[in-house]
Parts: structure tokens; sequence; C-alpha cells
């Protein structure tokens, strides 16, 4: 009886061990996920090279009565749903309003239903917002913009005053001071910085 009794504590505290040393692995595996998914979510993109003028080779049409500015995204980047997003709540909450564009990516090779994604549909349905398609990147080389989400404002005069994106990070909504910039820019004229961190997807790779 009592060798059967020290079999069964021995059993037991084998188990018990394998039972501790799993958990320990399933921690770390899920401790690592969860540090490798903070830095995709918190890595920005390349920053944008934009002209400090309006760029001369454009196709898209300055305003001279009020600020102008552009949006570049990836049609299928999950990122910019919330930058569209972003972009929404800013224009909501500004009293000068600027002409607006909205550049989707197209490569050469790829169909115009690959474009005209369900980001360009929601991007469609914002007030005041004019979408363009942006065939092989043109207008992004122009502009040199290489992250989608990237955000170019250019004053009156057409003058950059604003260059970079409007999250806090990867598909992250809510305030963060890209946004805060647009917005005080529009309303006031001057911001607290003229460039933040983009998050999103490579418009080229």
């Amino acid at each position: 009886m009592v060798s059967q009794f020290r079999n069964f504590i021995r059993k037991t505290s084998a188990s018990r061990s394998w039972f501790w040393v799993a958990a320990a692995v399933w921690l770390i595996a899920a401790a690592s996920g969860l540090a490798v998914l903070w830095a995709y979510d918190n890595a920005p993109g390349e920053g944008a090279i934009a002209p400090a003028t309006w760029p001369a080779d454009t196709a898209l049409a300055r305003a001279n009565d009020r600020p102008t500015l552009v949006m570049l995204a990836h049609p299928q980047c999950s990122c910019t749903r919330a930058s569209l997003d972003e972009l929404a709540e800013a224009l909501a909450r500004a009293t000068n309003q600027p002409r607006t564009y909205l550049l989707f990516l197209k490569p050469d090779g790829f169909s115009d239903e690959w474009a005209q994604t369900d980001l360009w549909k929601a991007a469609a349905k914002l007030p005041n917002v004019t979408v363009v398609r942006d065939d092989d990147g043109a207008e992004a080389k122009r502009f040199g913009v290489s992250t989608s989400g990237s955000t170019l404002l250019y004053d009156n005069g057409g003058s950059l005053v604003f260059s970079g994106g409007i999250t806090g990070s990867r598909a992250h909504r809510g305030d963060n001071a890209g946004r805060r910039a647009i917005v005080d820019l529009l309303n006031r004229g001057t911001a607290a910085s003229s460039t933040t961190k983009v998050f999103g997807c490579s418009l080229f790779n």
C-alpha cells in the first residue's frame, strides 16, 4: 500500500512538472507573438520626400483660395481603412475645408477592379473628397510618396505645411499627432508638428 502511494505521488509530481513546463512554453510563445505583433503595428513605413512646393508636373489642380490636401493609398492595404476614418474625422473638425484628393494606386497590368476595392468605395462616400486612380503610381512618385496613408497638406500659396501619417500606428483609430496637426493647420494655420510617422503598406513593394 505504501509503495502504491509513493508511485502515485511520483506520477502526480511528474504530471505537475510537465504541466508547468508546458504552461511556461505557452506563455513564452504567446509573449513572443505579442512582441512581434506590437513591433509590426508600431513600425512606421518610409516617410515621404515631398516637394516643398506644389509640383508643376502633377495632373492635380491645386486650390488657390484654400489649402489642398492629398492622401495616397494602396487599395489592398487593410491599414489604410484607419487612415480613411481619420481623414474623415479631420475634415469633419476642420472649419477651413481643403480641396482634398485621395489617390489610389493602380500598377500597370492590373485591372480597374483591383484598384476599386471597398476602400475606394468608402473613400468615394467621403464628402468633398475627389478620388483619383493613380496609374502606375505616377502621382505618388511626383509627390515623393512610397507608403500608403501618407498625407500631404499644401497651403493657399502651394507651400508644403504638413507631411506624414494621420494614424498613431498601423490600423489604429483615435487621437494622434498627425490628425491634430491637420486640424490645427486648417483651423488656425499653425500646428505643433509639421511631420509625423506614417503607418501603412508600401505602395511599390
